[in-house]
């Protein structure tokens, strides 16, 4: 139901005045990690064919991605992907974010995953318990940066 909930707020969110309705990125973290994989599933019955038609963008914090098992025969986003990930998640497994990853780029996706070593689940909280591992602290700001570079190139107005 969550991908169904991001596609409620994109077609909201294209009633707007004040967005651009070509240009939405996706983000979620954990859970919500999870379920922006799922929404940018090429194929699916809920998910556009093209980023012009959907999300153009997306941006995966340590999510589960086991996703039921979904997408075990196969993945591929439909628009640029990055997530981000520690390999000392103590909740979830980056080993199978590695190898949804890795599916997803044979079929042809643009998707990346950037790993933390010694990073945990919700590196980038920035509450004093988190980021008091100091892996946790430079994926926060390592994990920030590229976000935020990323978004900026893919969701920036086209130049004249």
């Amino acid at each position: 139901m969550r991908p169904l909930d991001a596609y409620g707020a994109l077609t909201w969110l294209r009633t707007r005045n004040d967005v651009a309705a070509d240009r939405i990125g996706l983000q979620g973290w954990s859970n919500g990690g999870s379920a922006t994989l799922s929404a940018m599933a090429a194929g699916e019955s809920f998910a556009p064919p093209t980023s012009l038609q959907g999300f153009s963008a997306a941006l995966v914090f340590y999510a589960g991605c086991r996703l039921r098992g979904r997408f075990d025969a196969g993945y591929r986003p439909y628009a640029p992907s990055r997530v981000f990930h520690g390999t000392a998640d103590e909740e979830v497994s980056y080993r199978r974010c590695q190898t949804l990853v890795e599916r997803g780029r044979k079929a042809g996706g643009d998707i990346e995953m950037t790993l933390y070593p010694g990073a945990t689940h919700g590196f980038d909280d920035p509450g004093r318990t988190r980021q008091n591992i100091p892996a946790n602290r430079s994926a926060k700001d390592d994990a920030t940066a590229r976000a935020l570079r990323f978004f900026a190139e893919r969701l920036a107005a086209p130049r004249p």
